[in-house]
This record gives structure tokens, sequence and C-alpha cells, in this order.
């Protein structure tokens, strides 16, 4: 994950529920590493729900902990109006996460916004009426023009697509999906996917990046990169996070002369 992200500014990582052990960790452990999100936790009063809740809380600060190179229970994490999570002290680095049944996905970028989603690559959504609901006119024809095996497993991908667009940009379920759209093909993996006005005409510049990934336990992962033009290849560790040229011009604003060299 380190490498992805030094190589690329981008790393998306999943896991299964089962894979974390609460019943492993002590009452304290799990505190220190939920941190302010204690209280959160022990307010489901459902213990899957608090299952669900502590693990994808986990992945996240673990993930970011990894790539940050500090210990996880030093992470904190904070929530937009949206209720989207991000990293306090550590704005270099966005975040997004989503889950369905079992199976815990999460977004780390140092280029810019993430956004990613997951869902069964099986679940029905081609119906009556559902498509006008969540697709563009030009996403319905094509969608329509599919042989009727492929609608299904289409629209699933750009369900996931949508999904993982409207968190890049912070807006949730608020943005209607009917404003925007992707090609309707049924590749499962598509790293060259373009988003699209209601018409089919161009949506996004180069700025922007849509993929979409098939796990092979049958789900379907979709991840959307904006590139703010940061680049990528730096030292994303905590300790080296601190831009240098900031600094520099902080310390001879301040009159302190040259600054020192930040060490991790």
């Amino acid at each position: 994950m380190r490498d992805n992200i030094e190589r690329f500014g981008t790393a998306v990582l999943y896991a299964r529920l089962d894979s974390f052990q609460q019943e492993s960790r002590d009452e304290s452990a799990l505190r220190r590493l939920l941190g302010r999100d204690w209280a959160r936790y022990t307010g489901f009063g459902h213990p899957v729900l608090r299952r669900q809740f502590a693990a994808t809380r986990a992945l996240l600060k673990e993930a970011a902990a990894l790539v940050l190179r500090v210990p996880a229970e030093s992470v904190e994490l904070s929530y937009g109006p949206s209720g989207r999570p991000y990293l306090r002290g550590y704005d270099q680095l966005d975040m997004s996460l989503s889950h369905t049944e079992d199976m815990l996905v999460v977004g780390l970028t140092t280029s810019g916004l993430i956004g990613v989603d997951v869902e069964r690559a099986d679940r029905m959504l081609w119906g009556p009426g559902l498509g006008r609901q969540i697709c563009t006119p030009h996403e319905l024809r094509l969608l329509t023009g599919l042989p009727e095996a492929q609608r299904n497993p289409s629209l699933v991908r750009l369900w996931t697509l949508k999904e993982a667009y409207s968190k890049a940009i912070g807006q949730g379920m608020q943005f209607r999906f009917t404003e925007f759209g992707f090609a309707a093909d049924s590749a499962e993996d598509a790293t060259d996917v373009q988003a699209l006005r209601p018409d089919g005409a161009p949506g996004t510049g180069d700025e922007w990046s849509f993929s979409t990934f098939a796990l092979p336990e049958g789900f379907c992962v979709s991840a959307v990169v904006y590139n703010a033009g940061f680049g990528s290849g730096f030292d994303p560790a905590a300790g080296t996070m601190l831009d240098q040229g900031l600094v520099a011009a902080l310390s001879a604003a301040l009159g302190s002369g040259p600054a020192p060299h930040i060490e991790e």
C-alpha cells in the first residue's frame, strides 16, 4: 500500500469483516484505537452494528497509520457536514470508506480527493422505474441496447461509479444521479472510464480518473480520484509532511532566519 501511495499517489484496499477480531481486543485497547469515535461506538444498540462500525474505523486508522508511519491510536478521524471522514492534522492525505455486507473498502490518496464504493456484483438493480431514478437519458439508451444479461451488472457498475464520484466531491446522496453519467458497458475492470453529461457529452477533464474493479469474492468496486496537481512521489510520512517551502516562508516572515529542515 505504501508503494502504491508513493508511486501513484493512491491506494485502494479491502478486507472482510470476519478479519476484524473484536473479541481479541480488550476494551481499553479498542477504546484507544477508536479515540473520539468511542462514544459513537457505544451508542449503537445492536452488537452487529457496533462490530461493523469498529471494523471500518479500525481499517481506516490502520491504513492511514501505515502511510503516515505513526501508531494507529494516534490517528484521529473527524467528519464533514455530509459525514465524510477525514484525518485531523493530515490534510494532504484524503480518504474514503465504503462497506456492504461483510466487505470493507478504503481508498487513500495524496493527489487530491478520492471516493470509493463497493456493491455486490449480483445485486438486482435493473427493474421497472429504477433505472430512470439513477440513470441519465443517455445511460438508459445504452443500457436498453445491451443484451438483457448484461443490463444489471452494467447498472451495478454505474451505481458504484456514481456513489464513488459523489463521495469524492463530498455530496453523498445529495447529488442527483440523473445529473451525471458514465459509459454503460459491462466491463468488470476498467481504468479509462470517463464521466458524461446527461446527453452523453464529456463531463469532466483529465484531472478526474474513474476506475472499476471486480473482486474475486463477487463484489464490484469503483474508485474516483481528483488530481489537484500536488503530484506523487513525495514522502507521505507524518514526520516529513510539512511543506519545506511553507516552513521557509513562515520563518522568513517571522524574521527567524533560514528554516531548519524538518526530519521525521
